[in-house]
């Protein structure tokens, strides 16, 4: 009770700057690292720095927000009843934490990555990695869709001239493919759907049961126009990529690899099922969805996009696009526990989303390695490479075993409540679903590690990536820069780590699975 007397002495105006300081502190951390930009080791400085701060800023929202709930703070009001604002709550709490925390380790991790590629634009890139953040902030704390739309498409935005980064044709066709997809679906679905929204409840505000219920029971609104909103919501995500909206990932992996962890482990992807299960629950509301029987097209809708991104995950060579499908994948896991409406199954969606985003970045992190230290991008190169690059591999195997959903990593415990949550909900084709896709990530996952660890590597492989580092003197063990190494093994230890010690999340998931109907 230490923390509450604490709380009760604070001048409010502390509580109410909170969520708001969460933001600033990328924002300002952006200008430093631009302001750094002539002298590398400084702007490289800044940015931990910033990271560090961002996550002593969450940190200490997270005892806020266990000691007193939270009212919305609004920033500028737009028009009545629509404002920039921002509050906190249990979910939001689990997307902050996660993307603040591994902000630290990816920082750490492109040190090394840039440096040992020696990567054009590093300014820009660390510009542009601290304004993203600053985005995730806007989304994790948005009090209302409003001020989640605007986050949502300046992280779209933002995250742009990461992907094109290396300004080749290719890239700037990925980033077209990427800009395209994400602004068209929320521009041209979720844009109306909230326009709707507005028209018919008079509120876009996040509202405990969603904001429906009323002009439902009015007959204000048919039962189809609300599918009709519910299905242009969901599909308005497009970060969430649903099939068939999933191109653009794919088409991102051009990015140096930091950016496709931050793109698929951290930032954006999670800001597509963050906001799928935000609308379900606080838009939409559970109980209307149940009612009028919405969520039976979204849960098979995230079942084929499980099995089929899955199947096409099998036959890609190419490392990061084996990554980039199991992706799509498995953030249909979450969306699939949304759409099951039952609190455990939200539940297992909210630990999914931590579960997924330790073992994700830990993979791309290897991916990264691999590429820095061997110059190799395809599995069918990566005979033998474990015996050369031990720590890259052993992490790399745990997040396989994560995304495989098998002990002791988090991706088992987020496993385990999807799997009871279809239980309860008495759905035997999300349980077919889990079990096919869970042999699935198996088929396409444990023949990398097989082949990095059982196999002998080529004769001729003189790991040719060497001559390239020989001003390291620690390339003597073929692992990558050292930086990188620490980072994805630090990554891959919080993945196992989740296992033992879930209770972070899986508290924020408890109260967000008690505050919906039963």
């Amino acid at each position: 009770m230490i923390a509450l007397n604490a709380i009760e002495w604070l001048p409010t105006f502390e509580l109410q700057l909170s969520p708001i300081l969460a933001i600033a502190v990328p924002l300002i951390g952006a200008f430093l690292i631009a302001a750094a930009g002539r002298w590398p080791n400084l702007r490289e400085s800044v940015t931990i720095i910033t990271a560090v701060a961002l996550l002593w800023v969450v940190g200490n929202l997270n005892n806020f927000l266990e000691a007193t709930p939270s009212k919305a703070e609004a920033l500028v009001d737009v028009v009545p009843g629509m404002s920039l604002a921002f509050h906190l709550e249990p979910l939001g709490m689990i997307y902050a934490m996660i993307a603040s925390s591994l902000w630290i380790l990816n920082s750490i991790y492109s040190i090394g990555y840039m440096r040992g590629n020696k990567e054009k634009h590093q300014t820009r890139f660390y510009v542009c990695f601290a304004l993203s953040i600053a985005s995730v902030m806007g989304i994790a704390f948005s009090a209302n869709m409003f001020t989640l739309f605007v986050f949502y498409e300046a992280l779209s935005l933002v995250t742009f001239p990461l992907v094109t980064h290396k300004g080749t044709p290719e890239a700037l066709k990925a980033g077209r493919t990427y800009l395209g997809i994400l602004m068209g679906t929320s521009v041209c679905l979720m844009l109306p759907a909230m326009v709707a929204t507005y028209v018919y409840t008079g509120t876009l505000d996040f509202t405990q049961g969603g904001v429906f219920a009323q002009p439902l029971a009015d007959g204000a609104l048919s039962p189809a126009l609300f599918g009709l909103i519910f299905a242009m919501y969901m599909y308005g995500v497009g970060k969430a990529a649903l099939m068939p909206s999933h191109r653009w990932l794919p088409a991102a992996m051009v990015a140096p690899t930091p950016v496709s962890a931050l793109l698929h482990a951290v930032a954006v992807v999670k800001a597509g099922v963050f906001s799928i299960c935000k609308i379900s629950i606080y838009i939409i509301g559970v109980d209307q969805l149940r009612l009028y029987d919405q969520g039976g097209w979204l849960l098979y809708v995230a079942g084929g996009t499980i099995v089929i991104a899955s199947f096409i995950a099998l036959f890609q060579d190419n490392l990061k696009r084996r990554l980039a499908y199991s992706t799509i994948s498995q953030l249909s896991y979450i969306t699939l526990g949304a759409a099951l409406l039952w609190p455990i199954s939200m539940r297992a969606a909210a630990i999914h989303i931590a579960a997924h985003a330790f073992g994700k970045i830990t993979l791309f992190f290897a991916a990264g390695s691999i590429y820095t230290a061997a110059h190799k991008t395809n599995i069918s190169e990566l005979d033998g490479i474990g015996r050369k690059m031990p720590w890259t591999m052993a992490a790399f195997t745990i997040g396989t075993l994560s995304m495989i959903g098998l002990p002791p990593t988090g991706g088992f415990i987020s496993k385990w409540y999807l799997m009871q949550g279809a239980w309860t909900a008495e759905s035997g084709f999300a349980i077919a679903v889990l079990l096919t896709s869970t042999l699935l990530n198996a088929a396409y996952f444990l023949p990398i590690v097989y082949r990095a660890f059982f196999r002998k590597p080529p004769e001729h492989d003189g790991h040719e990536g060497d001559h390239h580092h020989d001003h390291h003197d620690h390339h003597d063990h073929g692992e990558a820069p050292l930086p990188i190494v620490i980072a994805l093994t630090c990554t891959a230890a919080a993945t196992v780590g989740l296992f033992f010690y879930p209770d972070l999340f899986t508290g924020y998931a408890s109260m967000l699975a008690e505050a919906m109907p039963k």
